[in-house]
């Protein structure tokens, strides 16, 4: 079976080798790989540099000042994430000062369409989402 394959139903998963579950993944199992990817991909930073990146190959210093907030050393630690599932390509060049650009890959840029999607739900949802914010207070 592949990775891509569509998951089975739980009642079905009988006859499946725990091999095969392991190499499709179950995102509900606590030791599922996809689970970390789920993270590097979802976390704040991760959704936001993919979101920059679209729009093209982008160094360090542009993507910091273009992911309002994050600290140097999370955008690295993001960036390699990124880089380590195959999201992103860091290309490197041996001159002074060092340069260093990152573009999405395809896989990338089928998440980064994802994650997009994701985040605009959000921002067109936000004044209905706030509305709870001052209903929870009233709550506790």
């Amino acid at each position: 079976m592949s990775i891509t394959s569509k998951p089975l139903p739980t009642n079905e998963r009988v006859n499946v080798s725990l091999s095969e579950q392991l190499e499709r993944g179950d995102l509900m199992t606590a030791a599922c790989p996809s689970r970390e990817v789920l993270k590097h991909i979802t976390s704040r930073w991760g959704v936001l540099v993919l979101i920059v990146l679209q729009s093209g190959t982008h160094r360090f210093s542009d993507l910091r000042r273009k992911v309002g907030g994050v600290s140097e050393r999370m955008l690295a630690q993001t960036l390699q994430w990124l880089e380590t599932d195959g999201m992103v390509d860091r290309r490197a060049y041996q001159v002074m000062p060092p340069h260093v650009e990152y573009t999405l890959t395809p896989l990338g840029r089928e998440a980064a369409e994802k994650v997009r999607e994701l985040a605009d739900w959000i921002e067109v949802s936000l004044p209905r989402i706030a509305q709870n914010w001052s209903m929870g207070r009233r709550r506790s």
